[in-house]
């Protein structure tokens, strides 16, 4: 049966979606060879111009690579941030690439920390929930990553206070257990210096300076639900590509 477009979303964005999450489930593996531009165009009635914009945006997203031979998947270096992690878990139910694994380094309620408090809109003497964990692959560290949620998301899920693995990940839980949803996240790249508590958990010395991400998210009602900041692995990159035209 041939695909469909569907509205509102554009046709490329159609096209892109649909070979994301038959990547991201498995059906298109690494090294699998993906339709010409011309194959896309007539399987899918659009313009050649359209379908060569979805295969440009999933390139920008670190999913294929493109040569003289083709189009082909590419993710085994593809670096796995928060909002990725959260768009693999609603797409297949698994927020996690091949090969990749994390480890509960830390969890429990904490004094809020300097910084945080005015990004989850809590008072300087509250307590917050705290999760920090270790991403890793068959290459080494991908990212050691620290959240804080509010407190009272204890209540309705108490396993966020635990060091065992959450099936449906942080944000699957709170979803779950409170019907929050995160609909809008802010991203902010930065070089920071490793503190020392997490010096010896990335493998780097206290104070080198290493990229950042930091995640802020929102749900329906406009509030925070999570804000975590990722120090990536060494050798790690965030990249980016884009159309100009």
């Amino acid at each position: 049966m041939s695909p469909r477009l569907q509205r509102p979303a554009p046709p490329y964005v159609q096209i892109t979606e649909h070979f994301r999450r038959e990547i991201l489930e498995g059906v298109l593996t690494e090294g699998h060879k993906l339709p010409s531009v011309a194959e896309i165009a007539r399987d899918w009635g659009v313009a050649t111009a359209t379908a060569a914009k979805a295969l440009t945006q999933l390139r920008s997203e670190g999913y294929v690579r493109s040569s003289n031979q083709g189009t082909f998947v590419s993710i085994s270096r593809k670096q796995t941030t928060g909002p990725d992690r959260l768009q693999m878990l609603r797409a297949t139910g698994n927020g996690y690439r091949p090969g990749e694994r994390a480890e509960i380094v830390s969890a429990g309620l904490i004094s809020v920390p300097a910084g945080v408090a005015e990004v989850l809109g809590v008072s300087e003497a509250a307590r917050v929930i705290q999760r920090r964990r270790r991403y890793l692959d068959d290459e080494g560290i991908v990212a050691l990553s620290t959240s804080w949620l509010p407190e009272d998301f204890a209540d309705a899920a108490p396993e966020l206070l635990g060091t065992d693995p959450l099936p449906k990940m942080t944000f699957g839980l709170v979803e779950e257990r409170t019907g929050r949803r995160a609909v809008r996240r802010r991203d902010v790249v930065a070089i920071r210096s490793v503190p020392e508590d997490i010096a010896s958990l990335i493998g780097l010395s206290p104070d080198a300076p290493v990229l950042t991400m930091a995640n802020t998210y929102w749900d329906q009602n406009g509030d925070v639900t999570e804000y975590a900041v990722d120090f990536l692995g060494l050798g790690r990159e965030l990249s980016a590509e884009y159309a100009l035209d």
